[in-house]
């Protein structure tokens, strides 16, 4: 089984951002999660009069977005499919890059303070230009 379409086994944050991170990548589909977030829930005919892509390329890109569970379909009037944001993958998502931010912060800071103490610390005339001059 290719490793995309392998099962998720459990919460797994890192597998969960990574979803989310390739749902985000493609603008079409960060333009259809930012008209839900304005306009609220939607069929994927709605979404594609409002965007400049065609309904069925609209639903390929809704069902890539449910897999990475930052939408939910609901069934609505008439047999209608209608398409609502779910904010928890995007919220593990935001997790993991503030944990990845951390690992870096520590290391950042450390390095900061080092090259700050060496810019505090007396400049000193290396060797090689004090040989052979005297004064």
């Amino acid at each position: 089984m290719p490793p995309d379409t392998q099962p998720r086994a459990g919460p797994d944050v890192e597998a969960i951002a990574e979803q989310v991170f390739t749902a985000l990548a493609d603008p079409t589909r960060r333009a259809i999660l930012a008209a839900l977030a304005a306009q609220g829930p939607a069929t994927a005919t709605d979404l594609a009069g409002r965007l400049p892509v065609t309904r069925q390329a609209i639903a390929k890109h809704l069902a890539l977005l449910a897999e990475a569970g930052l939408v939910r379909a609901e069934p609505g009037e008439r047999r209608r499919v209608r398409y609502r944001l779910r904010s928890a993958p995007m919220q593990v998502a935001q997790q993991f890059l503030a944990a990845l931010a951390r690992d870096w912060d520590g290391p950042l800071d450390a390095l900061k303070d080092h090259l700050d103490r060496t810019a505090r610390e007396p400049a000193t005339t290396p060797v090689h230009e004090t040989r052979g001059h005297h004064g």
